[in-house]
Protein backbone atom coordinates (compact mmCIF):
# COMPACT_ATOMS: atom_id res chain seq x y z
CA UNK A 1 0.00 0.00 0.00
CA UNK A 2 2.66 2.34 1.04
CA UNK A 3 4.18 2.09 -2.78
CA UNK A 4 1.05 4.10 -3.79
CA UNK A 5 1.84 7.06 -2.10
CA UNK A 6 4.65 9.30 -3.43
CA UNK A 7 6.37 11.19 -0.47
CA UNK A 8 6.74 9.36 2.71
CA UNK A 9 7.98 11.66 5.42
CA UNK A 10 8.85 10.83 8.86
CA UNK A 11 7.64 13.44 11.51
CA UNK A 12 8.82 12.97 15.07
CA UNK A 13 7.37 14.62 18.39
CA UNK A 14 9.32 17.54 18.62
CA UNK A 15 11.68 18.06 21.76
CA UNK A 16 10.80 20.84 24.51
CA UNK A 17 13.96 22.52 23.72
CA UNK A 18 12.33 22.63 20.01
CA UNK A 19 9.05 23.65 21.97
CA UNK A 20 10.26 26.39 23.86
CA UNK A 21 12.92 27.43 20.76
CA UNK A 22 12.24 31.16 20.30
CA UNK A 23 13.41 31.20 16.76
CA UNK A 24 11.33 31.68 13.86
CA UNK A 25 10.96 29.21 11.26
CA UNK A 26 10.76 30.45 7.24
CA UNK A 27 7.84 32.86 6.61
CA UNK A 28 4.45 31.37 4.82
CA UNK A 29 4.74 34.36 1.58
CA UNK A 30 8.16 33.09 0.53
CA UNK A 31 7.02 29.43 1.17
CA UNK A 32 3.79 30.48 -0.88
CA UNK A 33 6.18 32.53 -3.78
CA UNK A 34 8.23 29.59 -4.44
CA UNK A 35 5.37 27.07 -4.39
CA UNK A 36 3.23 29.63 -7.22
CA UNK A 37 6.77 29.61 -9.22
CA UNK A 38 7.09 26.12 -9.25
CA UNK A 39 3.41 25.80 -10.28
CA UNK A 40 3.72 27.89 -13.32
CA UNK A 41 6.75 26.44 -14.78
CA UNK A 42 4.55 23.18 -14.36
CA UNK A 43 1.50 24.62 -16.31
CA UNK A 44 3.94 26.00 -19.06
CA UNK A 45 5.65 23.08 -19.22
CA UNK A 46 2.61 21.08 -20.22
CA UNK A 47 0.58 23.51 -21.73
CA UNK A 48 -1.55 22.04 -24.60
CA UNK A 49 -1.95 18.94 -22.45
CA UNK A 50 -4.35 17.50 -20.36
CA UNK A 51 -1.11 17.03 -17.44
CA UNK A 52 -1.81 20.21 -15.35
CA UNK A 53 0.86 19.17 -12.67
CA UNK A 54 4.36 16.87 -12.26
CA UNK A 55 2.47 14.41 -9.97
CA UNK A 56 0.04 13.89 -13.50
CA UNK A 57 3.07 13.13 -15.74
CA UNK A 58 2.30 9.99 -18.08
CA UNK A 59 5.40 7.76 -18.37
CA UNK A 60 6.22 9.78 -21.84
CA UNK A 61 6.14 12.80 -19.99
CA UNK A 62 8.30 11.15 -17.71
CA UNK A 63 11.03 10.33 -20.14
CA UNK A 64 10.95 13.59 -21.82
CA UNK A 65 10.64 15.81 -18.74
CA UNK A 66 12.74 14.12 -16.13
CA UNK A 67 15.99 13.64 -17.69
CA UNK A 68 19.13 12.40 -15.61
CA UNK A 69 22.46 11.46 -16.76
CA UNK A 70 24.23 9.02 -16.40
CA UNK A 71 25.78 10.06 -12.88
CA UNK A 72 22.64 10.63 -11.40
CA UNK A 73 21.13 7.01 -13.39
CA UNK A 74 23.74 5.06 -11.39
CA UNK A 75 22.93 6.42 -7.96
CA UNK A 76 19.00 5.91 -8.53
CA UNK A 77 19.32 2.69 -9.96
CA UNK A 78 21.44 2.17 -6.47
CA UNK A 79 19.08 3.29 -4.11
CA UNK A 80 16.41 0.95 -6.26
CA UNK A 81 18.40 -1.92 -5.70
CA UNK A 82 19.63 -0.84 -2.22
CA UNK A 83 16.12 0.02 -1.17
CA UNK A 84 14.53 -2.89 -3.01
CA UNK A 85 12.04 -0.36 -4.75
CA UNK A 86 9.49 -1.42 -7.72
CA UNK A 87 8.92 0.67 -11.01
CA UNK A 88 6.11 2.46 -9.87
CA UNK A 89 8.65 3.51 -6.96
CA UNK A 90 11.01 4.79 -9.83
CA UNK A 91 7.95 6.49 -11.65
CA UNK A 92 7.08 8.45 -8.18
CA UNK A 93 10.89 9.38 -7.06
CA UNK A 94 11.14 11.06 -10.80
CA UNK A 95 8.36 13.13 -10.40
CA UNK A 96 8.62 14.00 -6.93
CA UNK A 97 11.96 15.03 -8.23
CA UNK A 98 11.64 17.10 -10.55
CA UNK A 99 8.91 18.71 -8.35
CA UNK A 100 11.67 19.98 -6.19
CA UNK A 101 13.88 20.91 -9.02
CA UNK A 102 10.70 22.79 -10.18
CA UNK A 103 10.69 24.82 -6.41
CA UNK A 104 14.21 25.27 -6.91
CA UNK A 105 13.83 26.98 -9.99
CA UNK A 106 16.13 24.53 -11.65
CA UNK A 107 15.37 23.33 -15.50
CA UNK A 108 17.68 20.20 -14.74
CA UNK A 109 17.28 18.05 -12.17
CA UNK A 110 20.36 17.84 -9.95
CA UNK A 111 21.63 15.52 -7.30
CA UNK A 112 20.62 16.82 -4.45
CA UNK A 113 17.05 17.09 -6.12
CA UNK A 114 17.34 13.65 -6.42
CA UNK A 115 18.83 12.29 -3.22
CA UNK A 116 15.64 13.99 -1.15
CA UNK A 117 13.15 12.51 -3.66
CA UNK A 118 14.96 9.15 -2.72
CA UNK A 119 14.91 9.80 1.04
CA UNK A 120 11.60 10.57 0.82
CA UNK A 121 10.50 6.61 -0.51
CA UNK A 122 12.86 5.40 2.25
CA UNK A 123 9.84 5.30 4.99
CA UNK A 124 8.33 2.33 3.17
CA UNK A 125 11.44 0.10 3.39
CA UNK A 126 13.00 -1.50 6.35
CA UNK A 127 16.59 -0.35 5.07
CA UNK A 128 17.67 3.22 5.88
CA UNK A 129 21.50 4.62 4.20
Amino acid sequence: MLDRIAIHIEAPAPSIADLRNERLGEPSAPLHDRVQAARLRQQQRFSGTTVTANARMTNAHIRKHCVIDSTLGNLLQRAMAQLCLSTRAYDRILRVTRTIADLASSDRIEAPHLLEAIQYRRLDRNLFY
